[in-house]
């Protein structure tokens, strides 16, 4: 709360996530699942596991049920650190400066050594989303099905939700908020989406690497792991790009949602977009 009270009275900070890191070699030492350990976990968003190898799998478990006599309303989301090593795209927001300058959103990279060996089974999936138009399209996304996506998707099932995108008109933030708008109105205009926890957030974002960078299409996907940005035609870049992170076995539900067009396409019912939706290996 001090930290929301801070961010509405100067401006300079936006809390992403409230995140519970939890030892569970040493669990029994702080096992507690009174009143005030209730309201923590209310105002959690995310509970890390950490240590988890080093015990058995029976405390394992015991520490999750543990857990889970809190008895929530809506779980917490859970994550569990390969070696005390936690996927950086779950823990923070898309950062803004970058995503202005490479539009192409590198999913699902873990920001480690190479001699962190991933060895444990990823408890989250990933979704890479594409909407593109043909070379010349005007369209911007449709932000009334985009917005159904926000609201709906349970924090239990969906963890982070980033993405760049055009909209031709000024897309609104969970608190309400209109992001800033643009000076030139006559085009689709660029936004970043950050979306976490059930919050999001639009800011305004300059154009791509090329000062004339528009809306336009794209017809191969980048590779999760691949440095090389994809090809798209002269006019410009996709109109959305995003990256969706699950929980472990939601994301094939959501990928159905979204192939059938539920939540995301181009405004005004234009029916020459392309839609890539691809999981994450």
């Amino acid at each position: 709360m001090e930290v929301n009270r801070l961010g509405r009275e100067t401006g300079h900070y936006v809390l992403d996530g409230v995140i519970s890191v939890i030892d569970v070699e040493n669990w029994k030492g702080y096992d507690d699942t009174s009143y005030t350990a209730k309201k923590q976990a209310e105002y959690t968003d995310l509970i890390v596991l950490n240590k988890w190898e080093l015990v058995s799998e029976r405390k394992l478990d015991e520490c999750i049920d543990r857990i889970l006599d809190i008895e929530l309303d809506v779980p917490t989301a859970r994550e569990k650190s390969d070696k005390g090593w936690v996927d950086k795209d779950l823990i923070f927001g898309l950062d803004a400066k970058l995503a202005s300058l490479n539009p192409e959103l590198q999913n699902g990279s873990h920001d480690r050594k190479d001699e962190h060996s991933h060895d444990h089974q990823s408890e989250v999936e990933v979704l890479s989303v594409t909407l593109s138009q043909p070379a010349g399209g005007m369209s911007g996304v449709d932000l009334a099905k985009l917005e159904g996506l926000l609201s709906k998707a349970p924090k239990d099932e969906v963890y982070r939700i980033k993405a760049v995108l055009y909209a031709s008109t000024t897309p609104v933030s969970s608190t309400g908020e209109r992001a800033q708008a643009p000076q030139n109105q006559c085009t689709p205009s660029r936004y970043i989406l950050n979306w976490a926890f059930g919050r999001w957030t639009f800011n305004l974002a300059s154009p791509g690497s090329s000062s004339t960078a528009s809306a336009s299409s794209s017809r191969t996907d980048t590779p999760v792991d691949s440095d090389v940005s994809t090809p798209v035609e002269s006019s410009g870049e996709p109109t959305l790009r995003m990256t969706i992170i699950t929980a472990r076995y939601e994301s094939t539900k959501w990928r159905k949602r979204i192939e059938a067009g539920e939540f995301i396409a181009l405004e005004g019912n234009a029916n020459d977009a392309e839609l890539h939706v691809s999981r994450a290996l």
